[in-house]
């Protein structure tokens, strides 16, 4: 499990457009990433779009927000344009940095047992490192979650 304080595992993922996309390139500011389980869905529509809403609160402090699914970039861009998201998101097809950020898991529903993504949101600071772990919310408040957090660090 990753520890508060220690670098975040660096990436380099395709986005939307299929353009690569590295998380180091995001130093001097916060990066809010985020695992969901699969575009489209209702649970990760429900959270995109209160982050989506939340875009300019998030940039009057300092954070870009990085959603992170094991979807490829068709999927992507269309979860974008179906719901306006105004932020990036990135396929990880290989599912390699959902490993790296322990977050692909064995997953039980409705009786049966996959791997798959455990919905978790990672903040990491000007300098790359994790600032924070969110992993107990429900899709529909993890923005005020987030935004919660930020203001009373400050």
């Amino acid at each position: 499990m990753l520890e508060i304080g220690s670098l975040a595992p660096n990436f380099t993922l395709p986005d939307e457009n299929n353009s690569s996309v590295t998380l180091s390139d995001y130093l001097g500011k916060k990066v809010l990433v985020y695992f969901y389980p699969r575009a489209s869905t209702p649970g990760c529509t429900t959270q995109a779009c209160a982050l989506r809403d939340s875009k300019d609160e998030l940039t009057a402090l300092n954070v870009v927000v990085l959603g992170i699914s094991p979807d490829t970039p068709k999927k992507l861009t269309n979860f974008i344009n179906k719901q306006n998201l105004n932020f990036t998101l990135l396929g990880d097809e290989d599912h390699s940095t959902c490993e790296s950020y322990g977050v692909w898991q064995l997953k039980k529903f409705m009786g049966k047992e996959n791997m798959g993504v455990v919905r978790t949101s990672f903040l990491i600071d000007e300098h790359g490192k994790l600032e924070h772990i969110f992993n107990k919310f429900k899709t529909k408040d993890h923005h005020e979650v987030v935004l919660n957090y930020l203001k009373s660090e400050g």
